[in-house]
């Protein structure tokens, strides 16, 4: 008896993903010359024709990576550093494993129907970014995971859902930044956080009440304050931290948009600069060091979560039933604290 190869020894043999060999032998949206040739010289080597590998290939139609965004109204969403950068990486890979994005936006308030999409073939795989821990959205996601779609989560992770995640560790990172402020000689430090709704927002509190923590000193929860991620709610929480400058020495925030935010509506409430309490921000916006002064924060990877996602959502077979067994992506990667004169004590420990 013949053995037959796999789809995997094919795309081991041209160095390419099984995506792009499905895509390729399929003939399904725009491909390199030189990597339908790879493709093509491989299953050629391995005694394959395009039609006995059709017959054992999932058939993939629309030729589309479909990325599922929150629409908010009058939000810059491209503009921003987190969507930016995310998407910028999920385009790359998609580009090379010819596969074009279709862009969704969903209204944030309301779930949408996310294996409609499979089955109108408008997308052969999909990411979704903004996702939140509500009833319908999980209902959503789960209906995703029982019919066996390929799908992944970006930024945001389920506990005990068993979802295809791809993340970034905010528990260490915000840790990492309360650290640093610990290590300054501060130990009244405030927390302005996102809505609890998302995932990160907790991990973020986690992280900031396991450095008090490991440190020894009580949080005070009369310190914690909640944002929208928008620098106009930053510009607001400064009328109520400026209210108790005597007692905050310095400021953790969940994103750099507050931070900014942040530093703007307490300039603008007339707090001089020796005044200021200590800030650090996080995402490491491009924007961070171009603030007065630059603005401390933890960087996340956001581009290679794109890539990463990107690149193991379309390695996924479109089973067709959750009762096919599939390994479960399940990615976080590290976060790093980029440390800038926001943070500094001035005249002191550095």
């Amino acid at each position: 008896m013949i053995a037959i190869a796999s789809r995997k020894e094919v795309a081991e043999l041209a160095g390419v993903s099984e995506a792009t060999v499905s895509r390729v032998l399929n003939n399904v949206g725009p491909l390199k010359e030189k990597t339908k040739e790879k493709v093509l010289a491989a299953a050629r080597e391995l005694g394959y024709t395009p039609s006995s590998l059709a017959r054992s290939f999932a058939r993939r139609r629309s030729g589309n990576l479909g990325v599922i965004m929150p629409y908010l109204p009058k939000a810059r969403l491209f503009s921003a550093y987190y969507f930016s950068e995310i998407l910028s990486g999920i385009g790359s890979r998609a580009r090379e494993e010819g596969y074009d994005l279709l862009m969704i936006f969903r209204d944030a308030d309301e779930p949408l129907d996310y294996c409609g999409l499979f089955r109108m073939r408008k997308v052969d795989a999909c990411i979704v970014l903004g996702a939140k821990e509500e009833a319908g959205e999980l209902a959503a996601l789960r209906q995703l995971k029982q019919e066996g779609h390929p799908y992944c989560l970006i930024n945001q992770h389920f506990a005990g859902e068993g979802f295809h995640e791809v993340d970034a560790d905010h528990v260490e990172g915000c840790q990492l930044a309360v650290k640093h402020l610990l290590q300054q000689g501060f130990s009244r430090i405030a927390f302005l956080n996102g809505p609890q709704a998302y995932s990160n927002s907790r991990d973020r509190l986690e992280g900031y009440m396991r450095a008090f923590q490991e440190a020894g000193i009580p949080a005070d929860p009369s310190l914690l304050f909640e944002g929208n991620f928008s620098r106009r709610s930053g510009i607001a929480a400064a009328q109520a931290i400026a209210a108790q400058l005597e007692r905050i020495e310095a400021v953790a925030v969940a994103n750099d948009r507050m931070a900014i935010g942040l530093q703007q509506g307490l300039r603008e409430l007339g707090i001089p600069a020796e005044q200021m309490p200590a800030i650090v921000g996080y995402d490491d916006s491009d924007a961070a060091e171009l603030t007065t002064p630059a603005l401390s924060s933890v960087r996340v990877p956001f581009y290679q979560l794109g890539e990463i996602a990107a690149g193991k959502v379309l390695e996924l077979p479109e089973s067709g039933s959750g009762d096919t067994v599939q390994e479960i992506i399940q990615v976080k990667l590290p976060a790093k604290l980029i440390v800038r004169a926001s943070s500094l004590r001035l005249g002191g420990i550095q």
